[in-house]
C-alpha cells in the first residue's frame, strides 16, 4: 500500500535533493490515476473554473465547489497528500474568514494543507491559519486570481527589481509559517534563488528544474484542456482528441445501428417470451 506522506517527508526530500511530483486532480477518476501512478500530493486547484466549468478564469470559483472536488478526490486517494486550493474572496476579506474557509477543507474534506495566493500582504492569513494548526503553501509568481492586477496571465520577476521583490515575498510567506511554497511562471535563475535561499520547500509551476519540485495542470498534461497551451507545459498525450473521436465513432454506430449489437443486451429466460406474447 502507498505510504502517504508529510510535511517532514517532503523537508527530507528538499534536503536529500530528491525532487516532488504533485498535480492537479478535480475528480475521483483523476485521483485515483494519480495515486496508483504514485504522485506524492494532488492539488484541487481553483483552476477547476476554467478546466472543469468553463470560466474564463479562477475568480468565479467558490469555496462550495472548492470543497465537493476536495471530498472526491480524498475519497479516491486516501494514502496521497491532497492540498485544497482557496478561492478568491475566501481569505482576503479577513484573517477569520481565511482560519474559517481553511478549516472548512479541513473538517468538510479531509484535506493534509491549504494552498493561497500572494506574497507580504497574505502573510496575517498565512500565520493565522498556521497557528491554528493548519499546514500552508504560498503562491506566489503569476497569481491567477489577482491576473488583473498583474496585466493578464503573464511570467513574474523578469526584471531585477521585480525578481527582487518576488525574493522578499517568499521570505516573509516562510517567515508566516507556511511549510512551503509554489512559485509560478518565473525565471529559472530566480526560482533557484528563492529555492536556495528559503529552508522550506519550493515548488514550480513553469518556474524551471532548480526547485525541489514539479506541478502541473492535469487538463494540460492529458491534452483535454483545448482553450490556449501555457509555454512551460509538457503535453504528454492528447486524450482530448482521443475522446472526440470515441464520441464520433459512437455517434455514427448509434446512426448506422451498429450498436447495440446482440453482445450487449440481456435476454429473456427461457420460455418467457412465449409467455409474455400470450398475456398481452
Amino acid at each position: 500500500m502507498k505510504k502517504k506522506l508529510t510535511r517532514f517527508d517532503f523537508q527530507k526530500m528538499k534536503e536529500s535533493g530528491e525532487n516532488v511530483t504533485w498535480i492537479t486532480a478535480y475528480d475521483y477518476s483523476t485521483a485515483m490515476f494519480a495515486e496508483k501512478a504514485g504522485m506524492d500530493m494532488l492539488l484541487v486547484g481553483d483552476s477547476l473554473g476554467m478546466c472543469i466549468y468553463g470560466y474564463e478564469g479562477t475568480v468565479p470559483v467558490t469555496m462550495d465547489q472548492c470543497i465537493a472536488h476536495s471530498e472526491a478526490v480524498r475519497r479516491a486517494a486516501p494514502n496521497t497528500f491532497i492540498v485544497g486550493d482557496m478561492p478568491f474572496l475566501s481569505y482576503q476579506v479577513s484573517i477569520e474568514d481565511a482560519v474559517a474557509n481553511a478549516g472548512r477543507f479541513y473538517k468538510e474534506a479531509g484535506v493534509d494543507a491549504i494552498k493561497l495566493e500572494g506574497g507580504k500582504r497574505v502573510c496575517p492569513q498565512i500565520q493565522a491559519i498556521s497557528d491554528g494548526g493548519m499546514l500552508v503553501i504560498g503562491h506566489i509568481g503569476l497569481t491567477p486570481q489577482s491576473s488583473g492586477q498583474l496585466g493578464g496571465f503573464k511570467a513574474q520577476g523578469l526584471t531585477a527589481e521585480s525578481a527582487a521583490a518576488l525574493i522578499e515575498d517568499a521570505k516573509a510567506i516562510q517567515d508566516a509559517g507556511a511549510f512551503a511554497l509554489l512559485v509560478e511562471a518565473v525565471p529559472p535563475e530566480v526560482c533557484k534563488i528563492i529555492t536556495d535561499l528559503l529552508s522550506i520547500p519550493v515548488y514550480s509551476i513553469g518556474a524551471g528544474v532548480h526547485a525541489d519540485g514539479q506541478l502541473m495542470i492535469c487538463h494540460d498534461v492529458l491534452g483535454i484542456f483545448q482553450a490556449f497551451t501555457p509555454k512551460f507545459v509538457k503535453r504528454y498525450a492528447e486524450i482530448g482528441e482521443q475522446i472526440e473521436s470515441v464520441f464520433k465513432e459512437y455517434v455514427e454506430d448509434v446512426r448506422e445501428s451498429r450498436f447495440p449489437e446482440d453482445k450487449h443486451t440481456y435476454k429473456m429466460l427461457k420460455g418467457e417470451e412465449e409467455k409474455l406474447i400470450k398475456t398481452i
